[in-house]
């Protein structure tokens, strides 16, 4: 059962907790009709996520084999066969489409609007897997935009308004992960003198030029957020001063990556990482105050 759960990569589950965004800043999260459309939201995007995992580790296997952790996968290791796994994928897609066709009576005319994010998704991720993750800034800008697919799903789902600058904060923290991502793969790289093509068109320098640029964008949006007329309406304008999170983590995000040179992936980073684990729970708290309770 482990290796069918790490060949749908479960863990990686959690990035599809995005479609949850609109019903939390939009004060919804107690509706449970909402909460309900939300979590259907969130198990049709698990299972278009993972179906392209799939593929994606099916097209790599060779190369897979050679780097040191991801000859650890599935498909590379053998532990799962290649027939196997493209039923699995045959699957997973029956599974999207069937959940959809059934959740038609209950989106009314929305449906079509959320089954158009998730097929889109999955032909963005497919150009991606075959062609698009060896072009340099675009394969960034893919992963960007599949999180803001996820936000838009949700928002779908629930037919809750999305501001622009939520969409575009989004789009920029999902570009911080991508390229801090990328950076890491870059000091691996050097240390252990291989490399792929997937790191053609990048080097440390531009990596942490970009992610500081990035990390600037992220926190100008978030605050252009707080500031915006319909979240000033909405929650109480002292929303503002969550902001002073924002800022912290993301200088502990930047120390962590070009002072401690960390070379995990970001998400690894928040896992383990005690001061951004903290600020992450104040920010959350602080923002359920403003949301809830005001």
């Amino acid at each position: 059962m482990t290796k069918y759960l790490k060949l749908l990569r479960v863990e990686q589950w959690v990035k599809n907790l995005f479609v949850f965004v609109p019903l939390f800043f939009s004060g919804n999260i107690t509706n449970f009709d909402l909460l309900i459309r939300s979590f259907f939201a969130f198990l049709v995007f698990s299972f278009a996520a993972s179906a392209v995992y799939i593929i994606n580790d099916y097209s790599d296997i060779e190369s897979d084999r050679k780097h040191p952790e991801k000859s650890k996968r599935p498909l590379a290791s053998g532990a799962i066969s290649k027939t196997p796994a493209i039923v699995i994928f045959v699957a997973l897609v029956a599974l999207c489409s069937g959940l959809i066709f059934f959740g038609a009576s209950y989106f009314h005319h929305n449906v079509w609007k959320f089954a158009s994010i998730i097929a889109f998704y999955f032909l963005m991720n497919i150009a991606y897997t075959f062609k698009l993750k060896h072009v340099a800034i675009i394969d960034v800008c893919i992963i960007s935009i599949g999180f803001v697919l996820r936000v838009l799903a949700g928002g779908y789902a629930t037919g809750i308004f999305i501001s622009q600058w939520a969409i575009l904060l989004t789009f920029v923290l999902a570009l911080v992960l991508a390229i801090g991502k990328r950076r890491g793969e870059l000091i691996n790289a050097q240390i252990s003198g291989k490399t792929r093509k997937a790191l053609d068109g990048y080097n440390v320098q531009f990596a942490d030029i970009a992610l500081s640029i990035s990390c600037a964008l992220a926190i100008v949006c978030y605050l252009m957020f707080t500031l915006s007329p319909e979240v000033q309406q909405r929650f109480h304008p002292r929303v503002f001063y969550t902001v002073i999170f924002v800022v912290f983590a993301f200088l502990r995000y930047l120390q962590q990556t070009l002072v401690y040179n960390k070379t995990e992936s970001p998400t690894k980073i928040i896992y383990k990482d005690r001061y951004i684990q903290i600020t992450l729970i104040l920010w959350i708290a602080a923002f359920l105050l403003q949301i809830y309770f005001k």
